[in-house]
């Protein structure tokens, strides 16, 4: 009934951009320091998480996401349970970039109950409740549990309860990295996200598991990490993202269409769609990224902040050492700020202060940090409007 699962292998439309998104990633992921690499996923994956928000409707503004980060959480509801639903995105996408996940393939059953169950236990109770649009009866979301009723997703009739384990089977079968090319296994990325969204598994959190588990399927072909994400990509073109997924539901639409009882010419749309969506984000990140510019637009910021009184003088030195060699060592701070040791101190004390360094503890070494304040300065349109 989902067949075909992948496109044909003649179908060389996807060929160019899986063999670009492999080139521009290796290149993106050589841009940098690895330390460096580290604090700046934690803003890619707060950046992550606004845009998969995003595209299930939910806005919730980057400021509430780094307070949830804080365990700041507002007063009001509503606005509390989208910062909770943050957190929980984030934490579970931290777990796949630092390799604390489960180990089974990505497309495997276990797994994608994993990411389900992973997220929905850190969500709010009212954030675990459906409605059927039949019955209006209201239905509660179990955390790493398949659905146990019926289903119907705007045209689209998923397939029952009971069939749920055998396409899962299938899905996994046919995903399994062990069968497939490195080309194909990047083709099947984009294929796999529609066809598990195509099985709709879960009453509620489809969408949010197939995009974190394309994210898991990147990360372990050594493309995808903690530098993009196709989020923003999908996110900018929602419209084309929702329209391609649903037409790839579609019937096969004639003899020419494939052999398998879904269209093959849809799932190649969306598939293409998706490969060129990751290519178009590694190519902002990498713009974003370029050694050269992202230092001169943190030096008009330390400029600007320094003149303005709210940074000491001697503090670009010190975060472009930190950008360049990635841990600093608190005593080289007065050679660096041409200082002497004690207003070297001070120098680091203020930027670890205004979370422009980090540190794992007080006598530990610094690190660059990305606090959200300098977003639109260091990394501008990273966020809609992040001010």
């Amino acid at each position: 009934m989902m067949d075909p699962m992948m496109p044909r292998e003649d179908e060389r439309r996807l060929d160019d951009p899986a063999i670009e998104l492999v080139r521009k990633a290796s290149a993106l992921a050589g841009h940098l320091n690895p330390t460096v690499q580290r604090s700046l996923g934690a803003l890619v994956r707060s950046m992550n998480c606004y845009y998969s928000n995003l595209i299930e409707g939910h806005d919730t503004h980057p400021r509430d996401i780094d307070r949830a980060l804080a365990k700041d959480y507002a007063k009001e509801p509503r606005r509390r349970a989208l910062q909770l639903e943050a957190f929980a995105h984030i934490e579970v996408q931290k777990r796949i970039d630092e390799d604390e996940e489960e180990k089974a393939d990505p497309t495997s059953t276990q797994y994608v109950l994993w990411l389900h169950r992973e997220f929905c236990e850190r969500l709010p109770e009212e954030l675990l409740r459906v409605e059927d649009p039949n019955t209006h009866k209201r239905i509660r979301v179990r955390p790493g549990v398949m659905r146990d009723g019926e289903v119907v997703v705007g045209r689209h009739v998923p397939p029952s309860a009971r069939a749920l384990p055998d396409f899962m089977a299938r899905f996994e079968e046919a995903y399994s990295s062990s069968r497939l090319s490195k080309l194909r296994q990047i083709v099947a990325v984009a294929a796999a996200h529609h066809r598990l969204v195509w099985i709709h598994p879960f009453y509620d959190g489809n969408g949010r598991v197939a995009r974190l588990m394309s994210h898991a399927m990147l990360k372990r072909l050594g493309i995808g990490g903690s530098l993009w994400s196709v989020a923003r990509g999908l996110a900018r073109n929602v419209s084309s993202y929702k329209e391609l997924l649903m037409a790839a539901d579609q019937p096969r639409r004639n003899d020419l269409d494939g052999r398998g009882s879904l269209s093959e010419a849809a799932l190649v749309d969306f598939c293409e769609f998706f490969l060129k969506a990751c290519v178009d984000q590694v190519e902002f990140m990498e713009s974003l990224l370029a050694p050269s510019e992202i230092l001169r637009r943190m030096q008009l910021y330390v400029e600007d902040e320094t003149r303005a009184g709210r940074l000491p003088k001697g503090a670009f030195p010190v975060l472009r050492e930190a950008f360049l060699v990635g841990e600093i060592d608190r005593g080289h701070a007065g050679a660096l700020t041409g200082h002497r040791e004690r207003m070297g101190r001070t120098v680091i004390s203020k930027l670890l202060e205004r979370g422009l360094l980090i540190s794992d503890g007080p006598r530990d070494p610094v690190r660059l940090g990305f606090p959200l304040e300098v977003v639109d300065r260091w990394l501008p349109r990273l966020y809609p409007g992040a001010d």
